[in-house]
């Protein structure tokens, strides 16, 4: 029951990287239509992943083997190492190195945002599109891509899958089959993103940036066309649009979809859906009014416009800007620092600790206040009109914690290669929350001047935020690999 079965994880990572071929000769395309000079390294990049993908699903299409828990850790934690590995193939022509390379595509498919590019506005049409497509690919998760098309991949093994790669308590499971749940979110990620990208369509962006940022925000990831994100269109339309899907993306893909299909009142009865909401309304209720006596704008409509604007991409670490909020002062960068903590819903496409368990936390802190003097009263976490057991209040108390210890280890690392106390606190966070704004003075998230260290070091950080801390540590545990 312990054994590593490799021959159906190298297969699934192979038909995977034949996918991600497939995705990639999209941006191929694109590059001859414009005739740009990066379209031979995608052409050659496309090619090779497609037969290194073929060639290891072909060998091994024999294997059957029932996938147990270490596999599909291990998978959940390998597939992103090689997708990422055959990702950053094509930006291997553009970048200065291949640790650029390699940071891009990370940052990219963990949906952070953070870019060491510095003149996006002149990137090639094939690279600003990957660089979207691959946050739209890494937003709701490769794995639950994998479980959704894999027909091979039995209940229990994409059950396996899917809890390393959506996170959240008590997911709500759409249909008795796992990849036909899988795929229906899949569905409903799709269907928003079309959706989107008419409607910036409709507004001032022509239709490549509308496709580039309709990815980018339905993956709350944040990657934009040009230097000043957002702010670039100078339209209070866009503004709103952008604000409304990120909004969306930071909620649970299952609820919405329950909510549209069958039951239409459980997006208001969602306990973690109305906090997400309350906190996003008051915050930008306090945003207003300080940028309204600060006189940062000119009228009251665009202080709410930029503080609702600017909440919304932070508490759901798309990391879209439409001004400069450095200039906002130090109380607003504190707030954004918890918003990136907090994050928003568990299962949805955001980052962060989730608010779900920022709310359980709070619950139980509430019954150790009550105990306190009355200890031999019982009073169980209530969330979402059920009691929650022991056990799982234990181990969002552990998740807490060990995002903490992952968050300031990444700090004093940072730290040790010479950021300032306040650049390391916040890069630290901002790459575990996969936010990727905010070294320095440079919040646009251009990162191409940090050290070679501090790349490895924000890129580990990226990927064990994305994997939800246990599952990119634990195979690096002697626990894991011990037989019992």
């Amino acid at each position: 029951m312990n054994k590593i079965h490799s021959g159906i994880i190298l297969r699934i990572i192979g038909i995977l990287l034949c996918f991600e071929a497939i995705f990639m000769f999209i941006p191929t395309a694109v590059s001859f239509y414009f005739h740009e000079p990066d379209r031979w390294t995608f052409l050659l990049s496309s090619i090779f992943t497609l037969v290194v993908g073929g060639t290891m699903a072909y060998r091994l299409r024999h294997c059957r083997e029932v996938m147990g828990r270490r596999d599909g850790i291990l998978l959940g934690t390998v597939v992103w190492i090689v997708f990422t590995m055959m990702g950053m193939l094509p930006f291997l022509g553009i970048c200065h190195s291949f640790t650029d390379a390699v940071f891009e595509t990370v940052s990219a498919a963990t949906t952070t945002g953070a870019s060491i590019f510095k003149d996006i506005d002149h990137l090639p049409h094939g690279i600003l599109l990957w660089r979207s497509m691959l946050q739209w690919i890494g937003g709701i998760g490769i794995i639950l891509f994998t479980v959704a098309v894999l027909p091979m991949l039995n209940h229990r093994g994409g059950m396996i899958l899917l809890s390393t790669e959506v996170s959240g308590i008590g997911q709500y499971k759409l249909s008795p089959r796992i990849n036909h749940t899988a795929m229906k979110l899949w569905l409903c990620y799709f269907i928003f993103t079309v959706i989107l990208c008419m409607l910036l369509y409709a507004g001032s962006m022509n239709f490549f940036d509308a496709v580039c940022h309709s990815l980018s925000t339905m993956a709350t990831g944040g990657f934009s066309t040009h230097n000043q994100s957002i702010g670039y269109y100078h339209s209070a339309y866009i503004d709103y649009i952008i604000t409304l899907f990120t909004f969306i993306g930071g909620i649970n893909f299952a609820i919405i979809y329950r909510t549209v299909m069958s039951d239409h009142k459980l997006l208001f009865r969602s306990e973690q859906v109305r906090w997400y909401t309350t906190l996003i309304i008051v915050i930008t209720i306090i945003f207003t009014i300080g940028l309204a006596f600060q006189g940062t704008y000119g009228t009251i409509e665009q202080c709410f416009r930029n503080a609702l604007f600017q909440v919304c991409s932070v508490i759901t670490s798309t990391g879209f800007s439409t001004c400069n909020t450095l200039e906002w002062g130090p109380f607003y960068s504190l707030i954004f620092l918890l918003l990136m903590f907090f994050g928003a819903c568990a299962g949805s496409t955001s980052g962060g600790a989730k608010i779900d368990r920022m709310v359980i936390l709070t619950k139980n802190a509430r019954n150790e206040f009550h105990r306190v003097l009355y200890p031999n009263v019982i009073r169980p976490v209530i969330y979402n009109e059920k009691a929650l057991s022991h056990e799982t209040v234990s181990k969002i108390l552990a998740f807490t914690i060990m995002y903490v210890i992952v968050w300031i280890t990444g700090a004093v690392i940072l730290a040790m290669q010479g950021a300032s106390m306040g650049e390391a606190v916040y890069g630290s966070l901002s790459a575990l929350s996969n936010m990727g704004i905010g070294i320095g003075s440079d919040a646009g998230g251009f990162y191409s001047d940090i050290s070679f260290h501090a790349k490895w070091t924000l890129m580990a950080l990226m990927v064990i935020g994305r994997l939800e801390v246990f599952t990119a540590i634990i195979i690096f545990t002697p626990l894991f690999w011990k037989k019992s």
